[in-house]
């Protein structure tokens, strides 16, 4: 009944390692192995260079987004700059301190460390 017992023991590790030398040591798994982690990590076109990018691209739509937003808002604000005299004439006289004849424009400066005290 031993005898029986060890062969019984013994039986399953054999056939784990028929399996392991059939299967896993295969010329062809290594090589297929060998190449999934050639792919995934070290090749120039690897998945985490490839989720890098993906990430870059992102970042760079969001960037488009904004710009595009801000174009918008420039575009209708040269758009009512041009076509109404009052605003041309408002909005050079409040950024290029421009003045008609016989005009005088007086700038106050604000001191900011007064403020800040009280």
């Amino acid at each position: 009944m031993a005898e029986k017992e060890l062969i019984k023991d013994i039986q399953p590790k054999s056939e784990t390692i028929k399996f392991f030398q059939n299967y896993v040591l295969n010329k062809y798994v290594i090589a297929i192995c060998l190449f999934l982690v050639w792919m995934i990590f070290f090749d120039k076109t690897s998945f985490l260079v490839i989720n890098e990018l993906n990430g870059e691209i992102g970042k760079y739509e969001e960037q488009l987004e904004y710009y595009k937003s801000e174009y918008e808002k420039n575009d209708k604000f040269y758009k009512k700059l041009m076509n109404n005299k009052s605003e041309k004439e408002k909005y050079a006289r409040e950024n290029y301190f421009m003045k008609k004849p016989n005009e005088e424009i007086f700038i106050l400066v604000v001191d900011s460390a007064n403020i800040a005290k009280k």
